[in-house]
């Protein structure tokens, strides 16, 4: 039998899977990441918009199962507002206590791959006009490698 405990997790994932926070696309994303678990048929696409070093906004989309799309809309909901640093310092094993439930290692995937693209998209701004500007505001304040000081 489930414990209260087990109850209130299984709840908190479907209220996430069944009404995502920031389900679908964020039209002035700056950065964005695309990645799937061959072994489950889960895809994730996130898209991040990230001003002065923090995410602004943090947009998510895909298909899978209730874990890895319901991990997808937890991770949304902590990391907009945060700085780029912090998102980064962000761990995996954080992302599995965010998460709640104990999963078995191949449902760790699911729970993960979330996690995996946003790590990605911190470093894949997106194309277009201010795209080194964009990556420049996703560099960890200490790295002076974007200004062109080549001496």
């Amino acid at each position: 039998m489930a414990s209260a405990e087990d109850d209130v997790y299984q709840e908190h994932v479907l209220d996430h899977y069944e009404s995502p926070y920031h389900r679908g696309r964020c039209g002035g994303a700056t950065h964005a990441h695309e990645d799937d678990n061959p072994m489950c048929g889960d895809r994730v696409h996130v898209d991040l918009r990230i001003e002065n070093g923090r995410v602004r906004e943090a947009w998510f989309d895909g298909e899978g199962c209730c874990i890895s799309q319901a991990a997808a809309s937890m991770l949304m909901q902590k990391i907009e507002g945060q700085s780029v640093d912090d998102v980064r310092r962000f761990s995996a094993e954080e992302m599995l206590r965010l998460f709640g439930p104990r999963l078995t290692p191949n449902r760790q995937k699911c729970c993960l791959l979330g996690w995996c693209v946003v790590q990605a998209a911190l470093f894949s701004p997106r194309g277009g006009n201010g795209a080194s500007e964009r990556a420049a505001d996703a560099r960890p304040s200490g790295d002076d490698s974007a200004k062109g000081d080549s001496t």
